[in-house]
């Protein structure tokens, strides 16, 4: 071989290089999007269950308020989040959380919880109506308990039936993380 083709030899190496290299720098910047993305989806879920966890705060200070022994829980109460039915088609996606809406009004369990959450609740009794829950009454609820009469005594035996309610939380948590929590309760 001559001088001369050896040259262009060496050059034809340098560009086969410079193309694995570019082709080599594609591949990384690629790895580093896709070890980013599962890094960022890790950290979001981590987010969203910790907001899901949040949600029990909602439904302990609704309990707490539905167990006050002083309230009627025959009646609406919306400036306290409470309503007497069971409001049927509620949606929590397209209910107003914000304090200003007029027919319910959600109440707030907590403001932040030390981890970011906000935690608002309202909740339901799980009746067609509004008043007494007692036998012979035409109310229709959702209830837990029966009370059957023992034959051979003739008396009544069970848990006398109580309505349930339906406690739903809203938690808004860092990285505008939002979760929705449903519990019954009676």
């Amino acid at each position: 071989m001559t001088s001369r083709q050896q040259r262009r030899q060496r050059g034809v190496v340098l560009y086969v290089a410079l193309v694995v290299m570019v082709a080599m720098m594609l591949a990384g910047i690629a790895m580093l999007r896709s070890v980013g993305t599962g890094v960022a989806v890790a950290g979001n879920l981590a987010f969203k269950q910790n907001a899901t966890l949040a949600g029990d705060r909602g439904a302990e200070a609704a309990i707490s308020w539905i167990t006050t022994p002083s309230l009627d829980l025959k009646t609406d109460v919306p400036a306290k989040g409470y309503s007497a039915t069971w409001v049927s088609g509620f949606d929590p996606v397209a209910f107003n959380w914000d304090d200003s809406a007029p027919a319910l009004v959600s109440q707030q369990a907590t403001a932040d919880d030390g981890a970011g959450n906000k935690v608002r609740y309202v909740i339901h009794r799980m009746c067609k109506q509004p008043g007494s829950t007692q036998a012979g009454g035409t109310q229709e609820c959702a209830v837990f308990g029966s009370v059957v009469t023992d034959p051979t005594t003739g008396l009544p035996i069970g848990t006398p039936p109580r309505p349930l309610f339906r406690v739903t939380s809203r938690v808004d948590g860092p990285r505008n993380t939002v979760s929705y929590v449903q519990v019954m309760v009676y």
